[in-house]
This record gives C-alpha cells, structure tokens and sequence, in this order.
C-alpha cells in the first residue's frame, strides 16, 4: 500500500496513493488506523484525492479509523471523495456518521476547531471539579 503521512500537532493527514481501497489494499490501512492510535494520535484526516473506487472492505477501514479517533475524543475527517465512493457512503448511511469535507483545508480548520472545543470543555470540567468560579 502506497500512502504519505503528514503529522502535526493537532492533526495527521494521511493520504492514500492508491486508485482502489478495496480488500487488497483495506487491511494494510486498518493497521496503519491502528497504529497510529497506539501512538495516541486522536485526530485523523484521511484524504482519497487518488481513491476512484471503494468496496465494502474499504468502508470497514474508514470506519475503524472512526472508532479510533472517536475512541481518543478525536475526529476523522475524510476529504477529497470521488463521486461514486460519496455515493457509496451516502447509499451506506455514514454521510451521518464521518465528517466529509471537500478539501484537507477544511477538514484541517473543522479538527482545529474540534480541539478548542475539546479544550475548552475540559477546563469547564475542571473548574467544576474544584469549586472554581469563573
């Protein structure tokens, strides 16, 4: 599986090369997914600029990134998705699932977004622990 990563601090795109995720290229990607997890990245943008065609193995992937990332309260975004694999996730339902930008920027300024609004709970949440006040 041929595929680039790009690790902020925020945030990791992960660009896949490949014209197919189908079950040759799927269980590579899970471990990659996975891996990632392991090294506590919470917050996965998963570009399919160069994926025509997805299958149901494919999907299977993109949803344990899913899980991952939400298993970290961080986000996958998915970008760049051809019409027929849109299609598939629409046909699929998980249009309601994954956040689906157009293009990384996007999915880049909704993960930075999702982190201040992460943060921001979390030092509520402290504040009501300690009694504090506002």
């Amino acid at each position: 599986m041929k595929y680039t990563v790009d690790k902020k601090e925020s945030y990791t795109v992960f660009t896949l090369q490949e014209p197919k995720l189908n079950s040759l290229v799927s269980p590579e990607l899970k471990t990659e997914l996975i891996l990632m997890g392991n090294e506590g990245v919470s917050n996965i943008i998963l570009d399919l600029s160069n994926v025509e065609f997805v299958d149901s193995s494919g999907l299977s992937a993109i949803l344990v990134g899913h899980r991952i990332c939400s298993n970290h309260n961080g986000i996958l975004a998915i970008c760049h998705l051809a019409e027929n694999v849109e299609r598939l996730i629409k046909i699929s339902q998980l249009d309601n699932v994954l956040y689906i930008t157009p293009t990384v920027q996007e999915a880049k300024d909704y993960t930075m977004m999702h982190e201040l609004e992460r943060e921001m709970s979390e030092k509520g949440e402290a504040k009501e622990d300690t009694g504090a006040e506002e």
